[in-house]
């Protein structure tokens, strides 16, 4: 999928992906299934010789992978793996008991909350929830009226006599809708559209190229479809042909897995138990995050921005230092550059009395100009051509020097670009931005003898272990700020969404990314606030630093300067009003962040996910809930208005007003620029902080649960120190209040048009706290 704009030359970069042939006219080669035997049961499956309409016949085994959860696979062995697995195992099936029973014409594996149903001959394969209703069946072929081919259902096609990718097909109603495929910048449902797994440089953040690729879907149906492959999988989702999903997958084998639900929370609990639980960052990445921009920097500079944060009271803990910490042209030697920044020891020690944490760019590639990479190449530290020359690529696309890549599937290079590593966090950095990664060319060879193409995708996964694993062994923790990933990166936390463009435009494709993203499996996630390329009006940037603030994790980044006092003072206070807000409410950020570690739902929620029965909630991918109980509605034009949809099943409270909205209806709203439609849902119980320079160590201190709607309501609020659970009951005109926990409650404020008259807090009269508003400079 090269990137070719309309009218525009033809570009091609050096980590593209190789295309599948295309046949010429009438020519045959898709072996599909037409039958198959059961040759062998077991406590977890069945495992059936599949004829095929060559004649040939493959293995087919299904099986139960976990409750609700089960796994197909064709090939020629059942022992082959996919050719990405010696960089990374992607997912990690458990055996699970499954009640398998067979007769002449039906197989069936029971996983419990799913169930597979396979007809025997004519060969078929159904998908049932427990309760026996249809989730999923498979496409046996479609053709056109003049006999062409229009789906591919299971099978394996071969082109001149060798195969090239396998196959399946699935049904799809009119009416389904499809999420997920990871971080796209497209619209939210992905029906009409055909997900690429291949991780692009993006050139910013509106399309459907994108840095991280997870091959998995999950439809409004109940069920979700993830395939085991790191190759450049293609889905064709109801675009070739409006009434079937199409996998083709140019692997060893097909592997892949059904899960059912019914809920989208529930698909994604099973999908994160498969691929690995995200990994929860610590508390102080929650924080505000400032960067220096992508342009020189110094000692001197990092040091006045630290003074005039703490001095003009913005919230901020991480402090980001990008490319230029380092030598301009000698990219990634992970070495300071010694005349701007003299005294780096001296320079951290101060920041981290100052409450900051620093973190670093850097990325997997090095600049041929840096002294660095004779040694590193004589000593085979990078990845190869197919004649056995080092492979210098242009990963910057013209912009800078060429770069060599780091092969991280070689034992020795891993230990090399650790060393590197490990001094700076011995001197006090506390993190990394892992940036790049997804240059590896298709024809690269690597140290394991991977091909680049079978490498290209989980390259992003090794870099990111790598540098999580260095920073837990010194620093304690395995944060990394990413930009690329894939399946199962959510062990990976932070990711963020990579060079936008700074334009009203591309905010809002950038929240649709994350919205897909979080639809994936992957929880913390964020993006360049202000936008990345460019300088964001005064107006853009206050209002995509109030989306920024109310995101999973919010960092302040771009090609010019995002400092709020390089902005006129009314964009700089509403854009610090912001921030003080998020402070505000890290309780209850911490919670949910806690929550979505446990579950795999992410914090910043797709409507669909909590109203998954609302067939508007579907179609719905301009706001998100942050939380359970937050309404998060960014502004994206300049005029302030925009539509804002209520999810049925609960009233809504106006955060700036107290206002109560029905659910299940549409507002045209006017957001006044101090300000972004926020709204909390009736009987939600939200604990807030004083806000503050930076968010502390330990339990959080003070709390006051404010009680929206002053009515009956109750919340667990989570930590790993310990979860409190918070129920309020109305009685009259008084609202007791009960706290079982170590949640530090203070006091209770109240929003509403019927507040009580008394607070009995834990048995004890308390005032009723007057509501401090959620905006304001």
């Amino acid at each position: 999928m090269p990137y070719r704009p309309p009218l525009v030359p033809y570009e091609t970069f050096v980590a593209d992906p190789p295309d599948l042939p295309v046949r010429c006219p009438g020519e045959e080669g898709a072996d599909d299934v037409l039958r198959a035997e059961v040759v062998a049961t077991d406590p977890h499956g069945v495992t059936l010789s599949a004829t095929c309409a060559s004649g040939r016949t493959l293995v087919a085994r299904v099986e139960a992978a976990g409750d609700g959860i089960l796994r197909v696979r064709l090939t020629d062995d059942l022992s082959v793996r996919s050719r990405s697995a010696p960089a990374t195992t992607l997912t990690r099936p458990a055996p699970h008991p499954a009640e398998v029973t067979v007769d002449d014409a039906y197989a069936r594996v029971d996983a419990g909350g799913a169930v597979a149903e396979i007809r025997l001959d004519p060969w078929g394969l159904r998908f049932l929830d427990s309760d026996g209703r249809l989730l999923v069946a498979t496409d046996g072929g479609t053709r056109d009226i003049s006999g062409r081919r229009r789906t591919l259902p299971l099978g394996r096609s071969t082109v001149d006599g060798e195969p090239v990718a396998w196959h399946e097909s699935f049904v799809a109603p009119g009416d389904e809708r499809f999420v997920g495929f990871g971080e796209k910048f497209t619209p939210l449902d992905k029906r009409g559209q055909r997900p690429l797994m291949w991780n692009f440089d993006a050139f910013g953040g509106e399309s459907d190229r994108s840095h991280k690729n997870v091959p998995f879907y999950l439809s409004d149906r109940g069920y979700g479809v993830l395939v085991d492959s790191g190759l450049p999988v293609q889905f064709d989702v109801c675009a070739s042909t409006h009434s079937s999903v199409q996998l083709l997958v140019p692997d060893d084998l097909l592997d892949y897995y059904v899960l059912a639900g019914p809920t989208p929370a529930e698909i994604l609990d099973r999908l994160d138990a498969l691929t690995g639980r995200p990994y929860l960052p610590p508390r102080w990445a929650f924080g505000a995050w400032i960067s220096s921009g992508f342009f020189p920097d110094s000692e001197q500079r990092v040091r006045e921005r630290a003074r005039l944060i703490r001095e003009r009271d913005i919230p901020c803990d991480v402090l980001h230092l990008d490319c230029y910490w380092q030598v301009a042209g000698r990219w990634s030697e992970m070495r300071w550059d010694e005349q701007a920044f003299p005294d780096p020891p001296g320079m951290l020690k101060d920041l981290t009395e100052q409450g900051f944490r620093v973190c670093l760019w850097m990325n997997p590639y090095l600049m041929t100009d840096s002294p660095l990479y004779a040694e590193a190449d004589a000593a085979g530290y990078f990845l190869r051509r197919p004649d056995g020359g080092t492979y210098v690529a242009d990963t910057w696309h013209g912009s800078y020097p060429v770069c060599a890549i780091v092969d991280l599937t070689n034992p020795a290079a891993v230990r090399w670009f650790q060393g590197l590593l490990r001094p700076l966090l011995a001197q006090g950095v506390a993190v990394f931005k892992t940036d790049f990664a997804e240059a590896v060319p298709a024809d690269a060879v690597a140290h394991n003898g991977m091909t680049g193409v079978e490498l290209h995708n989980v390259y992003a996964l090794l870099f990111n272990d790598v540098v999580a694993d260095v920073t837990e062994e010194v620093a304690g923790h395995r944060t990394v700020w990413a930009r690329s990933s894939y399946l199962g990166g959510q062990r990976h936390s932070a990711q963020w969404s990579g060079d936008v463009n700074a334009t009203w435009p591309g905010m809002a494709s950038t929240l649709r990314g994350g919205l897909s993203h979080g639809l994936s499996g992957v929880p913390f996630w964020s993006h360049d606030t202000g936008g990345f390329h460019g300088t964001p009006e005064p107006d853009l940037y206050v209002r995509w630093t109030q989306f920024g603030a109310l995101s999973p994790l919010v960092r302040l980044h771009g090609t010019t300067s995002r400092l709020p006092w390089d902005f006129p003072p009314e964009a700089e206070r509403h854009a610090v009003a912001a921030l003080r807000l998020r402070y505000r409410l890290l309780p209850y950020l911490w919670s949910a962040a806690v929550e979505a570690s446990r579950t795999g739902s992410p914090m910043m929620r797709a409507l669909l996910l909590d109203t998954p029965d609302d067939p508007t909630a579907w179609a719905t991918d301009l706001q998100y809930r942050l939380g359970a109980d937050l309404l998060v509605a960014p502004v994206l034009d300049k005029s302030g208005r925009r539509a804002v949809y209520l999810p049925v099943g609960d009233d809504w409270l106006d955060a700036a007003t107290g206002q109560r909205h029905a659910g299940g209806r549409h507002l045209r709203v006017h957001a006044p620029i101090d300000r972004l439609p926020l709204y909390v849902r009736h009987g939600a119980l939200v604990p807030v902080v004083a806000p503050a320079s930076t968010v502390a160590d330990g339990p959080f201190r003070d709390v006051t649960l404010v009680a929206w709607g002053g009515t009956d309501g109750v919340t667990v609020i989570r930590d790993p120190d310990g979860d409190t659970t918070v129920t309020a009951a109305r009685d009259g005109d008084t609202l007791r209040v009960r706290v079982d926990g170590p949640l530090d409650v203070r006091r209770v404020s109240v929003v509403g048009d019927d507040p009580p008259r008394r607070v009995v807090l834990d048995g004890q009269p308390a005032p009723v706290t007057p509501f401090e508003p959620w905006f304001g400079g």
